[in-house]
């Protein structure tokens, strides 16, 4: 279990910019504990045959079938100096800022179904029963 994205000052505060952060390396973490396929195709043995020692890799196809299964991040840039600083020179704390900016504009919720609604409204009816409370006019 993974306790506190978005917090911070030992949730005191919350920021959403942190949260968007969070979420990455949540989903870095989850690739990675789930493991690296083993099997003939991904040890690329025939492509390494074929390429022989000091050959060029990067653009073989098999290369291409798979570099994008390893990592996915949204905000992590991995580009070189020159080419991020050209792009703008962003943080990845702005990169997720923006990306927070986007949601809260632009996310629209799907509504709970009927039956989950009617239980969550029993559940506040019957505790305000308990305890003596009833916010309904």
């Amino acid at each position: 279990m993974i306790y506190g994205p978005g917090m911070l000052e030992s949730g005191i505060t919350f920021d959403f910019g942190q949260l968007v952060l969070d979420c990455e390396f949540v989903r870095m973490i989850k690739h990675t504990i789930q493991g690296i396929p083993v099997n003939d195709d991904t040890l690329a043995i025939d492509p390494i045959k074929e390429i022989g020692s000091g050959g060029d890799f990067l653009m073989h196809p098999h290369t291409f079938k798979y570099m994008r299964q390893q990592s996915k991040p949204e905000l992590i840039d991995r580009r070189v100096r020159g080419t991020w600083e050209k792009a703008g020179a962003t943080t990845a704390y702005e990169r997720a800022l923006k990306k927070v900016r986007y949601i809260l504009e632009n996310h629209e919720p799907e509504p709970l179904p009927k039956e989950v609604l009617e239980k969550i409204r029993s559940i506040v009816t019957e505790t305000e029963k308990q305890m003596g409370i009833s916010l309904q006019t």
